[in-house]
């Protein structure tokens, strides 16, 4: 279940065999017809999966508009190879050897549809192993530990923690309900990490990390794809147990929807995430109260509510993790998005964008911003360089970490949140 799904012997293998099995059936008698049945069902197989990836991608948000050209080439491809099968099931066939061939075709069918699955996944970076595949709807609450041995005291922090014996190796993820008593924000259910360090009998108190996925998305999405759990354990090893408490919140309420980060009759997403969430987070968590332990971030249009509201809400958050967002936040249109989310106010829209943000609580003389993109993404990559300058420019310690041979993908969420976890472990004073 832990064998990897975009690189390795298990991708190479099913390709090759892939492209073993379409020569053999491609080498048939007379080659002058057979060229043209295969000619026929290639281009017919070819049109029907890029229009099927183009719906997808459409109605589904499949992939970003970066990797539309290697997605639509795997659909396209599978597609010819899957009608070259088929019509090797359909042709009459030629005594034993035709029942061979039948047999061979019918195999190919399934394999060449796990083959255009795989390589579409490599595309877009989705699931990098079976397990993410199986986990993706299978998170389960989360029992929280009690809130009452909590070491307080200086010399307990972080810095100074000494793990017991018989430390667990990994910590716990699972779901939470976090009622939104004051927005009245009605979202789906939460993701919590505890590292090891949480789970022992009188836990110090640890960093938050919240997060926000992309949308269309899901806490779960985020952590499934991102690889959140195996990033965190790895973060606990090297760090005697210690890592941050991290929390996936739902900022969208659907997966189609989009509030923006901001308060509207859209819903009031900005203040469950600054008001409802720190507050239950405190209530249940063993969390260190002081900003500079608090960190927010997000992937795409949880990447744009990140910088929003770690720029707008310096009194919360200290850090602040933008991966892929936008320079402002977006419904489509200009006029569509001022129109839904800002009751038809231009200046209210212009308020709340991440620029105008900086600017009205600059200087930031003791926080930390982290950025991250793909050097393929030419829709949103210009975007994350100037609003990084700009953060910058306001007194943020800014750090841009640029991920090679990726775009708008959670192949690049995987390579900033490698890189963020380790800025922010200095500034948590664990590393």
């Amino acid at each position: 279940m832990s064998v990897s799904l975009v690189h390795g012997y298990v991708p190479a293998g099913l390709f090759l065999l892939a492209a073993i099995v379409v020569a053999a059936l491609l080498v048939r008698r007379p080659w002058r017809r057979w060229l043209r049945v295969w000619g026929v069902a290639g281009a017919i197989g070819c049109g029907l999966g890029v229009a099927t990836g183009l719906l997808l991608g459409m109605l589904a948000h499949l992939y970003d508009e970066d990797a539309a050209l290697g997605v639509l080439a795997w659909f396209g491809g599978t597609g010819a190879a899957i009608a070259v099968a088929v019509a090797g099931l359909v042709v009459p066939g030629e005594g034993g050897r035709g029942r061979w061939r039948t047999a061979l075709a019918a195999a190919a069918v399934p394999l060449l549809a796990v083959t255009g699955a795989v390589g579409t996944n490599i595309a877009v970076g989705e699931f990098a192993n079976l397990s993410a595949v199986v986990a993706l709807g299978d998170f389960k609450p989360i029992t929280l530990p009690s809130t009452a041995p909590r070491l307080a005291s200086a010399g307990n922090l972080p810095s100074s923690w000494r793990p017991p014996s018989g430390l667990r190796g990994t910590g716990r993820i699972g779901t939470v309900v976090i009622p939104p008593e004051v927005s009245g924000f009605r979202s789906r259910d939460a993701l919590v990490y505890l590292p090891p360090a949480a789970l022992v009998a009188r836990p110090p108190r640890l960093p938050v990390l919240l997060l926000m996925s992309g949308q269309p998305g899901s806490p779960q999405q985020f952590a499934v794809s991102a690889q959140l759990k195996r990033h965190l354990d790895a973060f606990a090893r090297r760090h005697r147990g210690l890592a941050p408490i991290v929390v996936v919140a739902d900022q969208l309420g659907h997966a189609e929807s989009n509030p923006m980060c901001v308060d509207s009759r859209l819903g009031a997403s900005a203040s469950y995430l600054t008001v409802d969430v720190p507050h239950w987070i405190r209530r249940h968590l063993n969390v260190l109260s002081a900003r500079r332990d608090w960190a927010i971030g997000g992937f795409s249009q949880g990447g744009t509510c990140a910088i929003q509201l770690g720029a707008g809400h310096p009194e919360l958050f200290g850090s602040l993790l933008d991966i892929s967002g936008e320079v402002a936040p977006s419904r489509g249109s200009d006029a569509d998005t001022i129109d839904s989310g800002f009751g038809g106010s231009a200046s209210a829209y212009a308020a709340a964008t991440p620029s105008a943000e900086l600017a009205r609580y600059a200087p930031y003389p003791d926080s930390v911003a982290v950025f991250g993109l793909g050097d393929g993404d030419g829709r949103f990559g210009p975007g994350v360089r100037m609003i990084a300058a700009r953060a910058g420019a306001a007194g943020m310690h800014t750090h841009v970490f640029v991920s090679s041979g990726s775009a708008h993908d959670w192949r690049t969420v995987d390579f900033a949140l490698e890189n963020a976890l380790d800025v922010f472990a200095v500034r948590w004073g664990l590393g």
